[in-house]
């Protein structure tokens, strides 16, 4: 997709460079734009959550002229600023016109790839019929690896002389054994997963495939696997100063933007919803200390975020303008204060305030485990899940934030990056 993007840019602005102006194209400052306005439209591309995301015709459509015309908006808009043609309109628009279509072919791809590896990764589960049906719902919401379950059976059904498991995988195509922590100590059962093993058959723990497949860890097993993986922050001290090296210059570019926004959202309140410009409120960080994090203010004054309430979709309490920085999350954006005060982070689990802390750690004694790293802006949890608005919803987050635990590193960090610039662009930040 995005070779596509050079090469339509390029080609563009050798056409016109050629056979319309008849100039020398890499011997003008129009060489360095045209690169520029690639990159953006890449970004853009990518923001869009192109190729991955758009699962429908109709979705296909708006992201792939979403992305295209935002590009060329905003390249004019930054000519307009500047008061000069960085790029000639044959290119601007040109690519406008042109990139959809690649667009939507670039996703036709995709999707077909997603339905092969779905064919690919056929999968045989040997638990108890509440984890598989629990195993079948996560597989139909937002896997990170496509899988179908062609068959199951409880750990009583497979462990016998007969041989049960191998025959499930007799002619139905399956590729990938899936066996829960009881099954691992049962004798007949290791026996005939060894078998199909040595015919090439992969063979994960029910805690491994949602690692794989899933993206986080089974509720079943957080206690058991809290302490069993090394956590980058803990265990690797060169991973921590890199994260910080990353922290503070992003954190100073935020305070650019910050300054840029500030007085536009001060002249709204001023006009919809007079009141304080930030909002300040106490969260957990690393090591368990409270910490203020700022936030610009979403809701009426006399009803602010009150301690006990989870904010609600739709909350009535949230301002016009303050809808509209939710959308764009922007209403974070004076957190990077918090992050040059080493409060926050880029990447990590998201903070919660002390209340919810204290109710969540009476109900799961493994929840301080997240707070053995710096809390961050944006996190794992947050691109998979979104908003948790009530307990059960923080235990589906905590599975994503002992993944991450598990997981972290710098290349872990930029895939999370990546999916919360989609997440901004409103495509959820579900693609790869």
């Amino acid at each position: 997709m995005y070779l596509g993007v050079l090469a339509v840019v390029f080609g563009l602005a050798l056409v016109h460079a050629r056979y319309v102006g008849h100039y020398s194209f890499t011997g003008t400052f129009r060489f360095g734009w045209t690169i520029a306005y690639a990159v953006l439209l890449a970004l853009l591309a990518y923001g869009f959550g192109l190729p991955d995301v758009p699962r429908t015709r109709q979705a296909a459509l708006g992201a792939s002229v979403g992305a295209a015309f935002t590009g060329a908006l905003a390249i004019s808009l930054v000519q307009l600023f500047v008061g000069d043609a960085l790029l000639p309109r044959f290119v601007v628009f040109g690519a406008a016109v042109l990139l959809p279509d690649w667009y939507r072919i670039c996703i036709r791809m995709a999707n077909g790839g997603r339905l092969r590896a779905e064919g690919r990764d056929r999968v045989v589960v040997v638990a108890d019929p509440d984890d598989v049906a629990i195993l079948l719902a996560e597989l139909e919401g937002n896997p990170e690896r496509p899988a179908s379950i062609v068959t199951s059976l409880s750990t009583g059904e497979a462990d016998s002389p007969d041989r049960p498991l191998e025959a499930a995988f007799d002619g139905t195509g399956a590729s990938v054994l899936v066996l829960a922590a009881e099954a691992h100590d049962r004798p007949a059962i290791v026996s005939q997963a060894a078998t199909l093993h040595a015919h090439g058959v992969r063979v994960r723990s029910l805690t491994l495939f949602y690692e794989e497949w899933l993206g986080k860890l089974p509720i079943a097993e957080l206690e058991r696997a809290s302490m069993l993986f090394d956590i980058g922050e803990v265990h690797r001290t060169s991973y921590g100063r890199a994260k910080r090296m990353f922290d503070v210059p992003i954190a100073l570019l935020g305070c650019v933007a910050l300054a840029l926004i500030v007085p536009v959202v001060w002249l709204a309140n001023l006009a919809t919803s007079r009141g304080p410009l930030l909002y300040r409120q106490p969260r957990v960080g690393r090591n368990g200390e409270v910490f203020t994090i700022l936030k610009l203010r979403t809701m009426r004054p006399a009803g602010d975020e009150t301690e006990g309430e989870w904010t609600a979709e739709g909350d009535p309490r949230v301002t016009p303008i303050g809808r509209l920085l939710r959308r764009t999350h922007l209403d974070e954006l004076p957190q990077v204060i918090n992050i040059l005060r080493g409060e926050l982070s880029i990447v990590g689990p998201r903070p919660e305030q002390p209340h919810y802390v204290a109710d969540l750690e009476a109900k799961l004694p493994f929840y301080g485990l997240r707070h053995l790293v710096r809390p961050g802006l944006t996190g794992w949890a947050q691109v998979k899940f979104g908003y948790a608005g009530d307990a059960t919803g923080a235990l589906e987050k905590l599975q994503y934030d002992f993944w991450y635990l598990r997981h972290q590193s710098v290349g872990t960090d930029l895939r999370i990056v990546g999916r919360t610039i989609r997440s901004v662009f409103g495509s959820e930040g579900r693609g790869r």
